[in-house]
């Protein structure tokens, strides 16, 4: 908690906070109380969050997994969702595992299916600078290495053959919809880690073209998608060779199409 009274009552902050569409508004007051330094900081990290700037970045953290995963500006914020990829792959892993998340943003699929399942050897890109320093941070208590480039370039050539799980939360987001999308999203996360093309799934089919060249014999791909978009993410993966088949959580609206290379 912070070790100074707030310079407004906390009811003030919360009634800031719904007004400008916070629908957690007690929750966040809560956060935005402990996170600041004075009352000045606090008058200041309310008003950028009432302005719109994601609360995950003011604070600094996502819980994420039961874990805190850092966040920084300019960052793709993991969402809640994705809780549902990670317990699928986790699922899917065995002790000791060779792990990839692609698309890794601030690596929290990632560090959360290591922590999950002991000696996993995970490995994490993203084409963002700002994203691979985020996930540095994130992946290094975990052992994780994180690499800057473009889905599978930067990623070392001995992996190839050898991944057993491929997670990638790329971006599924249709071109034409990105202006409807919540300003806290459109205007401070990376276009790159929302715009998926014309239909949402061009990033999609890239990471499936992929796929089997760094995909162990049974190992699996699993990507976030949408319900309207699962047949066209299930048709890029068949298209290259793997068995797809799509889960959904109706608890935390997800789904995932997971595509599986054949045993030899």
């Amino acid at each position: 908690m912070s070790a100074f009274p707030a310079s407004a009552p906390v009811s003030d902050i919360v009634a800031r906070l719904r007004a400008a569409g916070c629908v957690f508004a007690e929750d966040e007051a809560r956060l935005l109380i402990d996170a600041a330094r004075s009352p000045a900081h606090l008058e200041e990290i309310v008003r950028r969050r009432v302005e719109g700037t994601p609360l995950e970045v003011i604070v600094g953290w996502v819980e994420f997994c039961g874990r805190r995963i850092a966040v920084d500006a300019g960052v793709f914020v993991p969402r809640q969702r994705s809780t549902f990829v990670v317990r699928q792959a986790v699922e899917r892993a065995r002790p000791g595992a060779v792990v990839v998340d692609l698309c890794c943003g601030a690596g929290a699929l990632g560090a959360a299916i290591a922590a999950a399942v002991g000696g996993v050897r995970l490995h994490a890109s993203d084409i963002e600078p700002a994203a691979v320093r985020c996930a540095r941070r994130n992946l290094d208590a975990v052992g994780g290495r994180v690499y800057e480039g473009d889905l599978y370039d930067p990623l070392p050539l001995s992996l190839r053959g050898r991944v057993d799980i491929l997670v990638a939360n790329a971006p599924y987001v249709p071109t034409d919809e990105i202006a409807m999308m919540p300003p806290e999203a459109r205007d401070h996360e990376p276009l790159v880690a929302l715009d998926g093309g014309p239909d949402g799934v061009d990033v999609h089919r890239r990471v499936a073209s992929g796929a089997p060249l760094w995909l162990a014999p049974g190992g699996h791909l699993l990507i976030e998608t949408s319900e309207h978009q699962a047949p066209l993410t299930v048709a890029a993966m068949a298209d290259h060779g793997l068995l797809p088949r799509v889960v959904t959580s109706d608890e935390l609206y997800c789904t995932v199409v997971i595509g599986t290379k054949p045993a030899l």
